[in-house]
């Protein structure tokens, strides 16, 4: 009686599973089928960066920001989406290593023609935190960039309340002179980057990944202390309220770096701080 009853438990054990396999797979396969890629938008930024030089370690970065996003009649920069200000006090360790705490004001729009009821514009506000690493090579510096962002953000419901978010961003770039064998004035160069931006906090339940970035810029070296660069970005990203879609963007981004030197002294600015790091 025992050994049958054990047959028959083994039996139910065996059954279970099957039946747990199936339902795992169906709901994967539920999953799968939910995912959903929204069709490409058409963006341009226009970006500045400053370091002003305050003493030989410390920098005061000072960083605006213009994006434009596209409309059903114009593409790109049909109307101005958000407004960046960005501040920080940066710590040079040594010539390979430097330090960033700030803080930032967002100004965001809503995008949304339709929209019935919601305010015109939000505020967002930041704390984040920085370390870039330089890496130089013969004929290339390349850089690691950790930059980890505390977020207060509000949508675009009438009288919604502040809620919070972490990001956790790592970049790699490289810079790549072209007519030079080094970063030096009037010198042409590449620059490859991708970046992994992840967030958690509220709102946040299955939708981790907010952007990979790919970009690669075109810059010329005017001299140590001013650089101008365009490049093209692809991104990809989950939406907050559904990880299951995903956002795709095109954008186009111009950028101005430039260095002024409030010191009294004028010691060369390290060279990883002259490439047009962002």
């Amino acid at each position: 009686m025992k050994t049958i009853s054990n047959k028959i438990a083994r039996c139910l054990l065996i059954i279970f599973c099957l039946s747990s396999s199936e339902e795992v797979d169906a709901q994967s396969s539920s999953t799968e089928s939910k995912v959903k890629f929204k069709d490409p938008i058409s963006r341009m930024w226009i970006n500045t960066y400053g370091n002003f030089q305050l003493s030989d370690r410390f920098f005061w970065v000072a960083q605006t920001h213009f994006r434009f996003q596209e409309t059903e009649e114009i593409p790109m920069v049909g109307q101005l989406a958000q407004i960046y200000n960005r501040h920080a006090i940066s710590y040079l360790y040594s010539k390979k290593l430097s330090l960033s705490l700030g803080g930032v004001l967002r100004l965001n729009r809503n995008t949304n023609q339709n929209a019935v009821g919601q305010t015109d514009w939000t505020t967002e506000w930041r704390i984040w935190e920085e370390f870039q690493f330089a890496i130089p090579f013969p004929r290339l510096m390349l850089y690691h960039r950790i930059r980890i962002e505390h977020r207060w953000t509000k949508s675009f419901e009438a009288e919604s309340d502040y809620f919070f978010r972490n990001r956790w961003r790592y970049m790699l770039s490289a810079k790549i002179p072209l007519n030079n064998k080094k970063l030096l004035a009037k010198t042409y160069y590449i620059g490859p980057e991708a970046e992994l931006i992840m967030q958690n906090g509220q709102n946040v339940v299955n939708s981790p990944m907010e952007d990979l970035r790919l970009h690669t810029s075109f810059g010329y070296i005017i001299n140590s202390r001013l650089i101008v660069a365009a490049g093209y970005m692809y991104s990809i990203g989950q939406d907050l309220s559904d990880g299951a879609v995903y956002s795709q963007k095109n954008t186009l981004r111009l950028h101005v770096y430039f260095m002024p030197d409030l010191r009294k002294s004028k010691n060369p600015l390290p060279p990883f701080l002259t490439v047009g790091q962002h």
